[in-house]
C-alpha cells in the first residue's frame, strides 16, 4: 500500500483547490480556505477504496446477499418507517410515480431507515479521495477528478442549506444522510418536501423520501410499469444465453426478441411491451438465478450499479409492503405496486 501523502503535499493541494473559489460568487474564498484547511487525511478511507491486490473478480452469492439485507429485523424496521411516514409516501408516490415500496426498499438498504448513516467526516473522506485517490485503481485520475467535483459540491450544498461542513458524517465515499446521497446528487435531486427552507437529508425522512423518488424518476423510472419478471430459460441454448447476457443489465430485448432466443416470460409478464435485460444472479458454487429486468430495474441500478443491490431493494420493499398490509386494522391494502412485484408463477 502506498504511503500517505506528505504534509506539505497535502497542504499544497488543499491550498490550490481553495484558490479555485477566488472568483466564485457563491463560495467566499476565505470561508472555503478556512474549511478546507481543517480537512484531515483519512487512511481508512483510502484503504477501503484500494482494490485488493491480485483480485480480478468477486464470487457472488445472491442468496447470501439477500439474506443479509432482506432480513426480518430490516423488514420490521421498514414497517415502522412506513407507518411513521405513510401519508408522505402516498403523496410522493402519486406525485413522482415511484412506488412507496421502492422508496422504502432503498432507504432500508442504504441506512436501515436512518439508523446507520456512516461515521466518517465527509470533508475528510472527500478530501482524501480528491487529493490522494488510490493509484492502484485503473481509473485513478478520473476518480480523483470526480471526488474533487464532489468536494466542491459539498461546500456548495453546505452554504446553500446552512450546514456545518465540519460536523457532517457519512460513508467512506462521502455519501450522506438517510438516503446516502453524494453531494452532487443532493444538489441536483434533493427536495425540501417539508418546506423547512432547505433540503435536509440528514434528519428529515420526508425530504429523503421525496428526494429518492425524484432521483429515480430523473434516472428513467416509468410510473405504473413493472421492474422485473421471472423467466423460463429451459429452452435456451448456450449460444442464445451468451447473446442474452452480453448487454448485462442494459434493457435491450423486447418480448419477441426474448422468445426468439428461447427465453419465455411467465404469464404475468407476457403483456409487457418494453425493453428488458436478462439479469444473472450468481449463487457461489450453486446454480445462478435469472430474472428479466425492465427499464425500471435499470433505473434502480442508477442508484447503485449492481443488479444484486437493485433486486434486494425491490424485494425488501415488497416484503415490507406485504407485512404492512397484513398489519392494517382494516385489512385494506396499500396502493398497488405492479412496478416491483415478482410473479409467483414458477418456471
Amino acid at each position: 500500500m502506498e504511503p500517505a501523502p506528505s504534509v506539505s503535499s497535502w497542504a499544497e493541494q488543499v491550498r490550490a483547490f481553495a484558490g479555485t473559489f477566488a472568483a466564485d460568487p457563491d463560495i467566499p474564498s476565505e470561508w472555503a480556505s478556512q474549511i478546507l484547511a481543517q480537512a484531515q487525511y483519512n487512511a481508512r478511507v483510502k484503504r477501503l477504496m484500494t482494490p485488493a491486490q491480485g483480485s480480478t473478480s468477486t464470487v457472488r452469492d445472491w442468496q447470501g446477499y439477500r439474506a443479509r439485507l432482506v432480513s426480518p429485523a430490516r423488514i420490521d424496521a421498514g414497517v415502522q418507517f412506513w407507518r411513521r411516514n405513510q401519508q408522505v409516501l402516498q403523496e410522493v408516490q402519486k406525485q413522482w410515480g415511484v412506488p412507496a415500496s421502492v422508496i422504502v426498499g432503498i432507504i432500508g438498504i442504504e441506512t436501515s431507515y436512518g439508523q446507520n448513516v456512516g461515521n466518517i467526516r465527509v470533508l475528510d473522506a472527500l478530501s482524501t479521495l480528491a487529493f490522494d485517490y488510490p493509484q492502484e485503481h485503473p481509473r485513478a485520475l478520473e476518480r480523483a477528478a470526480y471526488f474533487r467535483k464532489e468536494l466542491e459540491q459539498f461546500l456548495r450544498l453546505c452554504r446553500a442549506n446552512g450546514l456545518d461542513p465540519l460536523s457532517i458524517t457519512g460513508s467512506f465515499a462521502g455519501a450522506m444522510g438517510i438516503p446516502q446521497f453524494m453531494p452532487s446528487s443532493w444538489m441536483l435531486y434533493g427536495e425540501d418536501y417539508d418546506s423547512s427552507g432547505g433540503v435536509n437529508l440528514l434528519t428529515s425522512a420526508h425530504d429523503a423520501i421525496a428526494s429518492v423518488a425524484n432521483y429515480l424518476r430523473a434516472h428513467g423510472w416509468k410510473p405504473d410499469q413493472p421492474a422485473y419478471f421471472n423467466i423460463d430459460l429451459r429452452q435456451t441454448t448456450a449460444a442464445q444465453m451468451a447473446t442474452l447476457l452480453a448487454p448485462d443489465i442494459l434493457p435491450t430485448f423486447d418480448q419477441a426478441a426474448l422468445t426468439a432466443l428461447g427465453a419465455q416470460l411467465m404469464p404475468s409478464g407476457q403483456r409487457y411491451e418494453g425493453q428488458m435485460a436478462l439479469v444473472e444472479l450468481k449463487n457461489g458454487e450453486n446454480p445462478p438465478e435469472y430474472i428479466a429486468g425492465t427499464e425500471n430495474f435499470y433505473a434502480v441500478t442508477r442508484y447503485n450499479q449492481s443488479s444484486y443491490y437493485a433486486l434486494a431493494v425491490l424485494q425488501l420493499g415488497e416484503a415490507v409492503q406485504r407485512r404492512f398490509d397484513l398489519l392494517q386494522p382494516t385489512a385494506a391494502p396499500a396502493a398497488p405496486v405492479a412496478a416491483s412485484s415478482l410473479p409467483t408463477d414458477a418456471p
